[in-house]
Parts: C-alpha cells; structure tokens; sequence
C-alpha cells in the first residue's frame, strides 16, 4: 500500500542530514497515562474506521494540512481492504514525538530508546515543521495477510486533540508466511549457496517487518547487514545477459514485487520491440523461463514472476505468471 501524506513527513531513512536539535522521542512504557490513553484511544478508533471502510470518520479526523490529499488516502484505505479483511486491531507502538522547540521545518531524527537504552528505535522525517507529533503502529490481528497500520498524528491543540497527518497500510503476511519466516528462510538459502533466493527473501522479510519506510531499528540493521554480506548476489548482476537457445534476452532489473499480495518477483528486460499482445506474452514467458533456467532455485521460494517490457526507455507490465505456469 503506497504511503500518503504530505511533504513535511515524507521520509528518506539513511538519506537526511544529522538530527535537528531540541527534539526528542518517548516510548510507550515512558508515556504519561493521560498522553498513552489519548494517542491510544485515537488510533483504535482510526484503525476501526479503517477496518471498516469508515470514510466519513477518517476525512473528518484529517489534519487540515493534509485535507488536499484525502483522494491519496482513500485509495489507501480502499486498497487496505484485503489487508485488514477478518482481523481484530491490536496496538503495538506508540512513539511521541516533541519537536516543538524547532524554529522551522527541518529535516528530523528522533531516538526513541526504552527506559534501560537498549533498544533505540530510529524515526526520520523529511521537512518536519514545529509541533507535537506521535507515530503510532497497529496490526489487524486474525487477518490472513496480516495487515500492519501505521499512523501519524500531529496535534492541534486541546480544542482539536490529534489529528490524522498519514497512513500507511501494509500487508504482514505472503503465501501463509511471515517476515520472521521469510528471514529464517534466507538464512537457510545463503548457508546452502543459492544466494539469490536468499537475496530476495530478505527483501521479502523487509518488505513484511518494516511498517513504515521511516523507521529503523537494530533488528532491520541486523537484516541489512546479512543480506549485504550474501556473496554474488543480484546485487551487482544487472544488466544480466541471457540466452536460452539461439535467443539471448537482456534483463535490466528484478525486484521484489507483491503487488497481487504474494511473494512476487518483478523481472524488467528489454523488448526486442514487438506489439501484438500475443507476441508480446510469447516473448515474455520466453525471458521468465530463461531467467529460471539460469536460477530454478527462485521457482520453489517464491510464488511467481512479473514481466516487465521496457522499449525506449518505458517499461510496460505484460504479464504475471505462477512458478508451476513458466515452461
């Protein structure tokens, strides 16, 4: 689900200058009773007007910065349906975040450490103007894809209380597995070679224990930090030079792609050109089987393959096919 929000919290983790000063974080255990109960109680009712498709409730909690934006955050919250589908909501984090004393928007780390300061969780905002914010992370639990909610909440004051500045829905949950198992998963892979099934399990894993693009924490350093000492992985492999036969087939890119909310990898190549749809599909299906035949190990770690036909610089989407339907 793509994020929504706007400018002042979009967020480039790793890529912000150092952390304004006079800001701080607050933990949930470290809350004040009446701030926890406030931000607790106003994600629930969030996260049950998201379960429900609630959009009357969720247009009038808006931040009035963000109320241009709300046709973004629908489709957000459309697009959350399957995600949510059948699960109870049940808060996991809450994080206060006090940048008042900012003199002007900023570019903005905040340390959010527990009481004893052995786990600090690292939250980044883009252009971040003074104010009171929160984060505050979710899950509908129950829900076969596992749907993970993430808020953020900006206040205005005693009159208007918080209101609702972003939300980022994503699924918890691919092909029945979770990202604790997608990572366990990769670290079988690597020990038995097949770096690139490893490679993108731990995309996988990311994808599915990263709520939100802003928030690191030593655990996903800790996935970083496996997955970059993977030995020849895609990392550096593209552009791959394939041939299968008396045809060769340049691919360009291979990502971790969900999008139908399964365990997907998207594969960009090159097109030789063609434009009748059929062709297109023959020419298609002959880059995936070429591509497995070059790694058969990606057919049994993961659902399928996107094909992706890039001419003069555009790519096109031309196909997803399961694994058991690729020749």
């Amino acid at each position: 689900m793509r994020l929504c929000w706007t400018s002042w919290a979009a967020a480039a983790l790793l890529a912000v200058p150092p952390a304004s000063l006079a800001v701080n974080c607050t933990t949930q255990a470290e809350l004040l009773p009446q701030d926890r109960n406030a931000l607790a109680a106003t994600a629930a009712r969030l996260s049950e007007a998201v379960l429900h498709q609630d959009y009357p409730a969720l247009q009038a909690a808006l931040l009035p910065a963000v109320a241009p934006e709300w046709e973004g955050i629908r489709e957000v919250v459309e697009q959350a349906a399957p995600l949510v589908k059948g699960g109870q909501v049940q808060l996991r984090s809450i994080y206060l975040l006090d940048a008042a004393s900012q003199a002007a928007p900023a570019d903005t780390q905040f340390f959010c450490s527990n009481s004893s300061g052995s786990l600090t969780v690292t939250i980044t905002m883009r252009a971040l103007p003074p104010g009171r914010y929160a984060v505050v992370l979710a899950d509908a639990a129950g829900a076969p894809l596992g749907g993970q909610l993430s808020f953020v909440l900006a206040w205005e004051g005693p009159a208007s209380g918080w209101k609702l500045g972003g939300l980022t829905v994503r699924p918890g949950i691919l092909d029945g597995h979770d990202g604790v198992w997608y990572w366990s998963r990769a670290r079988e892979l690597a020990k038995a070679d097949l770096f690139w099934s490893a490679w993108y399990c731990y995309e996988a894993a990311r994808s599915l224990l990263v709520p939100v693009d802003f928030l690191s924490s030593p655990n996903l350093e800790k996935l970083n930090a496996e997955q970059a000492a993977i030995k020849s992985s895609p990392r550096d492999a593209f552009p791959l030079a394939l041939a299968d036969g008396p045809r060769a087939w340049k691919i360009d890119a291979m990502r971790l792609d969900p999008i139908l909310l399964h365990a997907d990898l998207g594969v960009t190549y090159e097109s030789t050109g063609v434009t009748d749809p059929a062709a297109l599909r023959t020419e298609a299906v002959a880059v995936l089987s070429a591509l497995l035949k070059a790694q058969p190990a990606l057919r049994e770690n993961f659902h399928g393959l996107w094909a992706y036909a890039v001419k003069d610089g555009k790519p096109t989407p031309v196909i997803e096919l399961p694994m058991a339907q690729i020749p």
